[in-house]
């Protein structure tokens, strides 16, 4: 029997602090994340330099929490993982500095992870059935990105945003809405009291590539329904406008998630990221699944949205092909899908 290889993973890419322990790249022994919602809350968004100062503060412990949860000590772990890679430079910095020093005192192989990745390796924590290759539909804050996973590590990307980002656009339209910070979830939770079919939003289309999104035009469609509102002194319906927006952006994202399933001859379809969480999506995702006999999969709420057991679980599949990082890693806010930086040996 071949021994269990226990990954130590750490996640600081924006504003959630996080400590992982993970078997195998599949079982969790522990997922402790300190969130900085409630703090940015009071800014109607992230502040970089808040989150870092944060980061500074709770990741000693948030990583002492990790490792006391799983019941083992950095003896016990084979390897430890950390995101270097997309995010706020300053908050990745923090996470990456911490890493390397737990690797250089306690003599373990530090393995880099791409953040994005990350998200996509939840997959594998809360399905443990599933292997590539599979179609993987990446939607966040930051990133909207349609992948072709051809193997463990090995992405095509297919299609991604060509300005606003999914989540990005769902934090403007809340915002304009008078619903404040995250306005992910409370755009989600506003449209199961509206009418989805009461406006009708733009569903981009890009003529010379079809599986890319745009979202910036249902984002400044939103903006202006509402000052034509205003102007008329005509009170806006905001269940409607949430619910008729999210059906944009799902209609968008399902039809092309099922367009490269169906090009590719691909029968398994993921979600991955925040706004994998949104209820409006996961059942739009179903449904058309369903129609073409495609297998979805998606993490549980918790592995959705920022946390270190994915970075854990990506950090497995890197450890296992022999992928080691030197002490001189860095971060890199705008790291590549796919992309390989450092002194990798």
């Amino acid at each position: 029997m071949e021994k269990d290889v226990v990954i130590l993973g750490i996640e600081s890419s924006c504003d959630e602090t996080a400590a992982a322990v993970v078997v195998n790249g599949r079982r969790v022994l522990s997922n402790i994340i300190s969130s900085q919602i409630e703090t940015h809350k009071l800014y109607g968004g992230v502040v970089p330099e808040i989150a870092s100062r944060k980061h500074i503060e709770n990741i000693d412990g948030v990583v002492k929490e990790a490792l006391e949860s799983a019941k083992v000590s950095l003896d016990d772990i084979d390897a430890i993982a950390v995101t270097y890679g997309p995010g706020l430079v300053g908050a990745l910095l923090v996470g990456v500095a911490h890493a390397k020093a737990l690797a250089y005192t306690a003599g373990k192989p530090l393995v880099g992870v791409h953040h994005i990745e990350g998200h996509v390796s939840a997959n594998f924590i809360e399905s443990e059935e599933l292997e590539p290759p599979f179609i993987c539909m990446i939607v966040s804050g930051g990133h909207t990105h349609l992948v072709k996973v051809a193997d463990y590590g090995s992405y095509e990307i297919i299609g991604r945003t060509r300005d606003d980002a999914a989540g990005e656009a769902f934090d403007k339209v809340a915002r304009a809405i008078g619903l404040g910070y995250p306005g992910g979830p409370k755009i989600d939770k506003l449209s199961q009291e509206g009418d989805e079919n009461a406006i009708e939003f733009p569903k981009a289309k890009i003529a010379d590539a079809p599986y890319d999104f745009s979202f910036s035009g249902v984002k400044s469609a939103v903006l202006n329904y509402i000052n034509i509102c205003n102007m008329k002194g005509e009170e806006v319906n905001k269940a409607d406008v949430a619910a008729s927006f999210q059906k944009s952006v799902v209609d968008a994202i399902v039809s092309r998630t099922m367009m490269a399933a169906k090009e590719y001859k691909i029968d398994k379809v993921a979600l991955a990221g925040g706004v994998a969480a949104n209820r409006g999506l996961r059942e739009g995702m179903k449904k058309a699944c369903q129609e073409l006999g495609i297998k979805l999969y998606y993490p549980a709420p918790v592995l959705c949205t920022d946390n270190a057991a994915m970075i854990a679980s990506a950090g497995y599949y890197e450890y296992m092909k022999g992928i080691r990082h030197g002490l001189d890693l860095n971060a890199i806010a705008n790291l590549r899908l796919g992309e390989r930086v450092g002194n990798i040996r």
